[in-house]
């Protein structure tokens, strides 16, 4: 357990901060399953609607921490090329 006063205030930052990686990280997965669930039901209109609602939301998850740039990057592509492979 923490005993100065700076490392009392450093777990309640540890807290807050993980809080908000944890919210960040559940939003972009919450958005990666929608564009999945749209490819599964072989809806190619709501894929698309579906990806650019969830290739922002990886972008600023990479941004700010929550992912690796290259892992949300490499997401996306293959989530676009999913997208692009589904007959119209």
């Amino acid at each position: 357990m923490a005993n100065t006063k700076s490392a009392k205030k450093a777990a309640r930052q540890a807290t807050r901060r993980t809080a908000v990686n944890k919210a960040r990280t559940t939003r972009a997965r919450t958005a990666v399953r929608g564009v999945e669930e749209a490819i599964a039901a072989g809806n190619k209109e709501a894929a698309i609607a579906a990806l650019k609602v969830a290739a922002p939301v990886l972008a600023r998850t990479s941004q700010k921490g929550g992912l690796r740039k290259k892992t949300a990057s490499r997401k996306v592509s293959r989530l676009n090329a999913r997208v692009k492979a589904l007959g119209s």
